[in-house]
């Protein structure tokens, strides 16, 4: 496909996002976890992730958290992000879009969900812009709409921010706000 058909194609979906969905260990994190003498577990997040997650907030697109696994970790940094809603614990991924669509009133052509294995793929089919993080397992690159550069945890949540807020000509919008 040439680069400029696949650029069209790309803004087409990207335009349409009302709610971003993201898993968190992979995507949000590095993938890394932690544990301490006391089993507790911790996470390394991206300040750049966070602020991408922020901003779209700031400019009304809804982001959620869909995570197969619970920890202490996501609720704070959930509510430092401004995130809509948080799914822990869930499994398989795919059985909460219906309850979203429903609660949100969107379609699945209106969601976005980011994703890196397998517990993602169920999710990454049935919305309508599946996005895989750089290093996300083959099975997800091959379900993407789109790859990003960035790996999870580093930056690839905030390169779909910013690919969706330019898309929807509200970037320049957080630019100027944030020159104020």
């Amino acid at each position: 496909m040439p680069a400029d058909t696949f650029k069209q194609e790309l803004d087409e979906r990207a335009r349409k996002i009302k709610i971003l969905l993201l898993d968190v260990d992979g995507v949000l994190t590095d993938g890394r976890i932690i544990y301490d003498s006391k089993g507790r577990d911790s996470k390394f997040f991206d300040v750049h992730d966070g602020l991408g997650v922020y901003i779209l907030n700031k400019a009304g697109i809804k982001t959620i958290i869909v995570t197969a696994k619970s920890s202490k970790a996501i609720k704070p940094r959930a509510r430092d992000m401004r995130v809509t809603e948080v799914f822990a614990d869930v499994s398989p991924k795919s059985g909460v879009l219906d309850k979203i669509l429903k609660k949100y009133q969107v379609t699945r052509e209106e969601v976005c969900f980011v994703g890196d294995d397998l517990v993602d793929l169920g999710l990454m089919k049935i919305v309508g812009f599946p996005v895989a993080v750089f290093n996300a397992c083959p099975e997800i690159k091959q379900a993407a709409s789109y790859i990003t550069i960035r790996y999870g945890g580093r930056g690839a949540v905030r390169e779909i921010a910013e690919l969706i807020l330019k898309a929807q000509g509200k970037w320049g919008e957080m630019i100027r706000f944030y020159e104020a």
